[in-house]
């Protein structure tokens, strides 16, 4: 079946049509420019540390980026709210996950769904787009049913976070945002470091980073980073297991040519954490739980992966004005899911569970090819970018389920028993194939003004082959996605700008009438100030911006248990955002983000005008670092952070609020002759608190944040 789009409001429709006219008129002018201009000799330019747009950093501050235009463009040319998190600033906190890295981010939620180690979990301005959102050097990372290729950060330089939609540049994505993992690359300056740690829930961990020249001249290079774990969470019976390992190479025969070779391999061994009741009318005596007590059964439950990938960047520059690049990973996935968790109470004493398993593989393949021309006139600089990408992603496997699993009783558990494994409800094998053609346009008049312009067609194809029913269901769809953006380059370093952006995401399934839904849809239009002084190294990033998903599933009010496409949510809100390297050692990043989300259209009963789940109003962070660079006391390291997290709603009816909180983090270093000693927490104080939580008024289940976690670290340098 072919998908036809939804018809588009006026507005929309007004959008769409400037940013396809805009962009056909300068590409016209971009080719005219090519045949009638001079060939222009550029200045050869230096890239210093914290310039570079893969790193690495220079302290907390980076300036350049490629994942907001797939280009080498200063973070205050970006018509975009877009963060970065440096590996200075993770190895600073307490980093183990990628909900770490990003929790101090302005727009971003980490952790809504509690620890969960089998996922990476977020939301990008109120929007739970998590796992389904995560890029990997550019390229898509993203969880296929359930098998997540959960990132190690020790394996990553960097880690950014382009606000708001990315349909342009990245295809098929949430509205919310990306998060984009930048993997450590081959140095040229030898690199030699290991370290051992000890931390809570008896949790060892050991890892080495290796990097340098292979040859005298430098045209080959290697990185080879490694980490072992093993331990425990806050969960009774837990398992926090990983091997992670990830050589790279690089050749680079001249400085017009290089090729990158990147390859890891992850091995998981770990345990899922649960939801626990809360409250029943019907049995008003459930007790408390602790973080620690599980619902599942040691000798079920588990959450086994191993996922590996091998792809290559390679890049040639014909001369200072064109340039070819491509970009290509292949990933795969096993899993091995099992899990007994809650579903209600059966009297005071007695929990009622239900039996989940997942047998899986998933695999990703992508490819992504640029053409990159520069032009620098008089008064006009210009980089036109033209693209093709395809992705193709895969899962085979079976799930299955038992709504009534064997009982609990909450006062009196008993564990290790045998689980009988569920029935199979699903087996299957699905193949989604995506190809984008785009292309941008960044233009810069007079050294100040900025205009950024970008379209993208995509197609994508479901395909889904049912062995339980020996049927096969085939699904397409294409979509157009835009984007305007304007700025202003003040000389004091001020940037003001606007811009208009979407976002397309396919929607699979069929109407009463059979008919193929039309994918969902987002717009988001923003407004901003950037700030980047030349008196002290710093930036402040201000944004306002309101985002509307529409076509959003929401039941079929004639057709009992069909749904239609008349959903919508809109989500306005504020960000504030530094992140400073003041004199005297002094590291700091602070943030603060508020969010109107409203559903505003629902065929729910009682949802309409509503406040959509997991959405908080308002968040704030604030990390201060202070090293000690002279005296006595010279190469100490004291850092400490707050977060606040505001209280938001379990349920889109609003009947469950589930509190706010804040968490204090500390850590403290000392680094002589390249030996580093550290401790580091999270949530000093163990503050206990609710994630989120699910279900209704008659049975509601709540998960557990982290709780206390100190980790003690010795590393070293060569």
């Amino acid at each position: 079946m072919i998908w036809t789009e939804a018809s588009s409001s006026r507005r929309q429709r007004r959008a769409r049509l400037l940013v396809t006219t805009s962009i056909a008129g300068l590409m016209m002018a971009n080719i005219a420019v090519a045949q009638e201009a001079p060939s222009i000799q550029l200045n050869t330019i230096v890239i210093d540390g914290d310039t570079s747009p893969v790193g690495p950093d220079k302290g907390y501050i980076a300036k350049n980026t490629m994942t907001g235009a797939k280009t080498d463009t200063p973070i205050r040319e970006i018509p975009q709210s877009i963060s970065v998190v440096t590996r200075e600033q993770m190895d600073d906190r307490f980093s183990e996950q990628i909900e770490d890295t990003i929790a101090y981010t302005s727009g971003v939620t980490a952790s809504p769904w509690g620890v969960d180690d089998r996922f990476d979990q977020f939301l990008i301005r109120g929007f739970d787009i998590g796992p389904y959102a995560v890029y990997r050097d550019g390229l898509p990372q993203k969880a296929i049913d359930f098998s997540g290729f959960k990132a190690e950060p020790y394996g990553l330089e960097r880690v950014e976070v382009l606000k708001g939609p990315a349909s342009v540049l990245y295809g098929s994505n949430e509205v919310g945002g990306i998060v984009n993992l930048v993997t450590k690359r081959p140095t040229q300056d030898p690199l030699y470091s290991a370290y051992a740690s000890y931390g809570s829930f008896n949790t060892y961990e050991t890892g080495i980073d290796l990097g340098g020249p292979l040859d005298k001249e430098g045209v080959w290079t290697y990185r080879l980073t490694g980490l072992f774990r093993d331990g425990q969470t806050q969960t009774d019976f837990s398992k926090n297991n990983r091997v992670f390992i990830a050589p790279a190479i690089t050749w680079s025969p001249s400085a017009d040519t290089s090729l990158t070779i990147l390859a890891n391999y992850q091995w998981d061994k770990l345990t899922p954490n649960t939801f626990l009741p809360i409250a029943s009318p019907d049995f008003p005596n459930i007790p408390k739980f602790s973080r620690s007590f599980t619902t599942s059964d040691p000798n079920f439950d588990r959450f086994d992966a191993d996922h590996g990938s091998i792809g290559y960047e390679f890049e040639h520059s014909f001369n200072e004005e064109w340039k070819i690049w491509q970009n290509l990973r292949y990933s795969q996935q096993n899993t091995d899911y099992r899990h007994l968790y809650y579903s209600n109470m059966i009297d005071d004493d007695t929990m009622g569970r239900t039996a989940f398993t997942v047998d899986e593989t998933a695999t990703l393949f992508s490819v992504d090819n640029g053409v990159q021309y520069d032009y620098e006139g008089k008064r006009i600089t210009n980089t036109l970018l033209m693209g093709f990408s395809y992705d193709r992603q895969t899962v085979d496997g079976q799930n299955g389920f038992e709504a009534e699993g064997p009982s609990l009783n909450i006062n009196d558990p008993i564990y290790g028993i045998d689980v009988p494994s569920p029935p199979i409800y699903v087996d299957r094998r699905q193949t989604v194939d995506q190809i984008g053609l785009y292309a941008q346009t960044q233009t810069k008049f007079d050294d100040h003004w900025l205009l950024t312009l970008g379209g993208r067609q995509s197609w994508v194809e479901d395909k889904t082959f049912d062995r339980l029913s020996n049927s096969t269901s085939e699904q397409s769809d294409s979509a157009f996605s835009g984007k305007v953006g304007l700025g202003y380059l003040f000389d004091n370093g001020l940037t003001p700008y606007i811009s208009y952006s979407e976002s397309f995401t396919p929607t699979i399934g069929q109407g009463f009438s059979g008919q193929s839904f039309s994918p969902s849809e987002g717009q988001q239009y923003e407004a901003g100030v950037k700030y980047e002084p030349d008196y002290f190294p710093g930036t402040v990033t201000g944004s306002v911006f309101e985002i509307t998903k529409s076509n959003v599933l929401t039941p079929d009010p004639d057709n009992l248990g069909f749904d239609v496409q008349t959903g919508e949510v809109r989500h306005r809100g504020f960000e504030l955002e530094t992140v400073v390297n003041l004199f005297h050692g002094v590291s700091l990043t602070g943030s603060y983000t508020y969010l109107d989300a409203e559903i505003t259209s629902s065929n729910v009963d009682g949802e309409l005008g509503n406040r959509p789940a997991l959405v908080p109003e308002h968040q704030a962070s604030l990390w201060a670092k202070y090293t000690f660079e002279s005296g006595a006391f010279e190469g100490l390291n004291i850092g400490s952070g707050v977060r606040y997290v505001g209280s938001s709603f379990g349920d889109n009816a609003n009947q469950i609020e589930v509190g706010s909180y804040t968490l204090v983090d500390a850590a403290i270093s000392y680094e002589k002759n390249g030996w580093k000693g550290s401790l580091k927490a999270n949530n000093v104080f163990d503050k206990e608190y609710y994630s989120t939580c699910a279900g209704d008024s008659s049975n509601t289940s709540c998960i557990y944040g982290e709780g206390r976690a100190i980790k003690a670290t010795l590393s070293a340098k060569f």
